[in-house]
């Protein structure tokens, strides 16, 4: 029996997309109660047979780009042209924890000491929480999902009401893949349900993917139960253009890691600071790529930059630009530019705003959507202190042709991950993680087995 009918709006047109049932208390039982029997079979099989069930999960999932693209296109408003990418994504990302199971999971020998044998295993938590945003649907929930199969423990997969469909695809491409029933599991659920789950003793680690106050409320619910929460939240990410940088390129990519998927991305650049000998060249490149964008339909082809994800999205970043106009920040895109603006929709023009500060809610509050503070420096020192000073740590990138300062002003910046001359970007082999309001705890590399497992100690005596 299910109750609580939602319904996903797509951004494209305001229809109905679809429209689901969230589980009723009896349905999640009977959830929770098949996830903790399937892992104490699944605890038990051999991490190559478990290698060889998600890989083939994957290659189901990859099998169905198209049909996938198109959903994400229009749950969430990605332009069709970006979409596949998603797909490409997860693969790239699951197959790379799956190859770093082995090390990832590996015990730890000790050196030899006579009359004993030592080591420490890594052991399987037991049943894991994954909550999903509507965002990167795809590439958030395979970050915990692919890491907690491979240690030993089942999933219950919870996706945002705005992507409900991302869950029901994972699902089905695993049990093509030939995985145990009810070793990976979804559930569509109400906030309450979610938080009644959280507080159940039959979870034992939450992976959250959300807002700060999702974070919170994650944070909250679990207190006092000792379980582990990974939570990666929101961000502010900074990018320096030094006197040195090679400006085409940095202006590409700092606009692409601003505006691609509307800018509604917890790592997009959302500020930028600028060396003052750089500064008009960058600003003037930086609007032209912007004004290059085409606003449109997602299903269009040739749309570039899409609605964002709902009007009152659009409109929180429309209050932030108007807040920041009145307090003497230029605005440097006309709403002629893109005449497919709609006040009041998802359809929102991006602007490049310059003669911004940090009295601004633009550049101290996260926007979550296609704006970019653009700020003049004078000094390395500056530009650091600039970027460290915001509630959030989760990526920077700095853009120099001196790799060696570069470097050594990165060893400054309070983030999770620093860049030189990229950004935006998750490489499965380093550890996500972020600082201050960006959350705690890992995800990918090798260091993204040990929050989804627990070690064990041996210690064995062997001469009497």
């Amino acid at each position: 029996m299910m109750n609580d009918i939602f319904k996903t709006i797509s951004p494209i047109d305001g229809s109905v997309y679809t429209e689901r049932s969230c589980a009723d208390e009896k349905f999640v039982e009977t959830a929770l109660k098949n996830a903790v029997a399937a892992q104490q079979i699944w605890k038990g099989v051999s991490l190559k047979e478990r290698k060889n069930l998600c890989t083939r999960a994957v290659e189901k999932f990859v099998a169905k780009k198209e049909r996938i693209a198109e959903e994400i296109c229009w749950q969430m408003g990605r332009p069709i042209r970006y979409a596949a990418g998603e797909v490409d994504g997860l693969q790239e990302r699951a197959l790379a924890m799956i190859d770093m199971a082995d090390q990832g999971l590996a015990p730890i020998r000790l050196d030899k000491k006579p009359g004993f044998e030592r080591w420490i295993q890594r052991e399987p938590l037991g049943v894991v929480f994954v909550l999903a945003p509507w965002n990167y649907p795809y590439l958030t929930a395979i970050n915990a999902i692919i890491p907690s199969l491979m240690a030993g423990n089942t999933v219950i997969l919870k996706h945002s009401a705005q992507t409900p469909l991302c869950s029901e695809r994972l699902h089905q491409a695993f049990a093509e893949g030939g995985l145990p029933e009810s070793v990976f599991q979804y559930l569509h659920l109400t906030h309450g349900a979610t938080e009644r789950i959280i507080r159940d003793r039959r979870i034992d680690h939450v992976a959250f993917t959300g807002s700060v106050a999702g974070g919170r409320m994650v944070e909250n619910t679990a207190a006092g139960r000792f379980i582990g929460t990974g939570l990666e939240l929101g961000g502010k990410d900074p990018a320096y253009i030094r006197e040195d940088a090679e400006l085409s390129h940095a202006v590409e990519t700092t606009m692409d890691g601003a505006f691609f998927n509307s800018g509604q991305s917890c790592c997009a650049i959302e500020r930028v600071y600028v060396h003052e000998s750089v500064y008009d060249d960058f600003l003037e490149q930086a609007v032209g790529w912007v004004k290059r964008l085409k606003l449109g339909r997602s299903d269009d082809p040739e749309t570039t930059l899409g609605p964002m994800v709902r009007g009152s999205a659009a409109d929180f970043v429309r209050e932030q630009v108007c807040e920041a106009i009145g307090q003497g920040a230029v605005a440097h895109i006309s709403a002629d530019d893109f005449p497919a603006d709609i006040p009041g929709s998802p359809y929102l023009a991006p602007q490049v705003l310059s003669g911004v500060d940090h009295t601004m809610r633009v550049m101290n509050q996260e926007s979550f959507g296609p704006v970019i503070g653009i700020m003049k420096v004078g000094s390395d020192e500056e530009a650091i202190q600039l970027m460290n000073d915001s509630e959030f740590g989760l990526t920077a990138a700095l853009f120099t042709t001196d790799i060696e300062s570069g470097i050594s002003l990165g060893q400054q910046i309070e983030t999770g991950t620093f860049f030189i001359n990229r950004c935006d970007y998750l490489d499965p082999q380093l550890a996500w993680t972020g600082i201050k309001n960006s959350g705690r705890g890992c995800s990918l590399s090798v260091m993204g087995y040990e929050s989804l497992t627990r070690p064990k100690s041996f210690h064995i005596k062997t001469r009497l």
